[in-house]
């Protein structure tokens, strides 16, 4: 079954660390990747820029409205996924349960991908 791994954190922790703390932060995302990818069948996984680059388009009626941020004013944002294919929802968790942002106060989404038969 696939999973989406959805990936939270307060982005200012991370932002406001020193070359001192950020490298050993990315070493333990690099470790942890590299050790899911060999054990588990990654399909898709990437960090996301910081919300201050993201865009939100909603309707207004009948005219889309564009405006700057994220969707939700949040204690964490959404920092990044994995899209994975686990044996089943204990697996999923096991895998988020050993993210490193968790390190810090942040949290993990997991959510089973919704399959919809192609007509």
């Amino acid at each position: 079954m696939q999973y989406m791994l959805l990936i939270y954190e307060d982005e200012t922790k991370v932002q406001n660390m020193t070359q001192e703390e950020l490298g050993p932060w990315m070493a333990k995302w690099f470790a942890f990747d590299s050790e899911t990818r060999a054990a588990t069948n990654v399909l898709d996984g990437n960090p996301l820029q910081p919300t201050s680059t993201s865009t939100t388009v909603r309707l207004d009626g009948a005219r889309a409205v564009v405006s700057d941020g994220p969707f939700a004013e949040t204690k964490e944002q959404l920092g990044g996924y994995y899209l994975i294919d686990a044996k089943d929802l204990d697996e999923a968790i096991a895998i988020a349960g050993k993210m490193p942002n968790l390190t810090i106060g942040g949290c993990v989404e997991v959510r089973p991908i919704m399959q919809i038969p192609q007509q």
